[in-house]
């Protein structure tokens, strides 16, 4: 999602086909709506959805390696989802956060937070009023150790508990890491 000011006469489509032509292979703009002024990408959403996916499997996937992370061992899904669990509602996320601006509030309301199975795939999927940086990246890479039983689901609450910049590091690699959705209150184009 983009949002932009333009003086146009282009139809919504028109606008797509014309941005579409100048931008690379591997981008693509998929729809434009018309907004009005106080709309705003980040401030009118409600929520935003991101999943991370997993490859659980002894062998990698060369077809895979650039959207997910190879973990070899098993991961105990159960766990994950017991710990998944502490982490729904609203909490101060201090911990899962790699750094903080000054001011900025660490409470963040997570509105689902699971772990499923696709296949070789372990998907975890998690959706947030708000994160902070590297939230989504660090919660992965903890669930990962206590799947991995490096640490126990006590660990796992008492790392929320504490409230410290970055204890719940280190962060999983981006690769697996997928906005899937952002959400409004109002749907564009409504």
């Amino acid at each position: 999602m983009a949002s932009f000011w333009a003086r146009s006469d282009l139809s919504t489509m028109a606008l797509v086909r014309a941005v579409n032509h100048y931008l690379p292979d591997d981008i693509a703009v998929k729809a434009a709506y018309r907004a009005g002024s106080e709309f705003s990408v980040r401030g009118s959403a409600v929520s935003r959805e991101y999943h991370y996916r997993i490859l659980n499997s002894s062998t990698r996937s060369p077809l895979s390696r650039r959207f997910s992370l190879l973990v070899s061992r098993p991961l105990d899904t159960e766990a994950m989802n017991d710990a998944c669990r502490l982490i729904e509602g609203e909490h101060d996320f201090a911990s899962f956060a790699s750094s903080l601006d000054d001011g900025e509030g660490t409470l963040r309301n997570v509105h689902e937070a699971r772990v499923e199975r696709e296949g070789e795939f372990t998907v975890v999927k998690i959706v947030a009023n708000s994160f902070l940086p590297h939230q989504v990246r660090s919660t992965v890479g903890l669930l990962i150790r206590l799947g991995l039983g490096k640490i126990g689901i006590r660990d796992f609450r008492d790392i929320i508990e504490a409230r410290r910049v970055g204890l719940a590091g280190p962060v999983s690699p981006a690769c697996g890491l997928c906005l899937m959705k952002v959400n409004y209150a109002t749907p564009l184009g409504s």
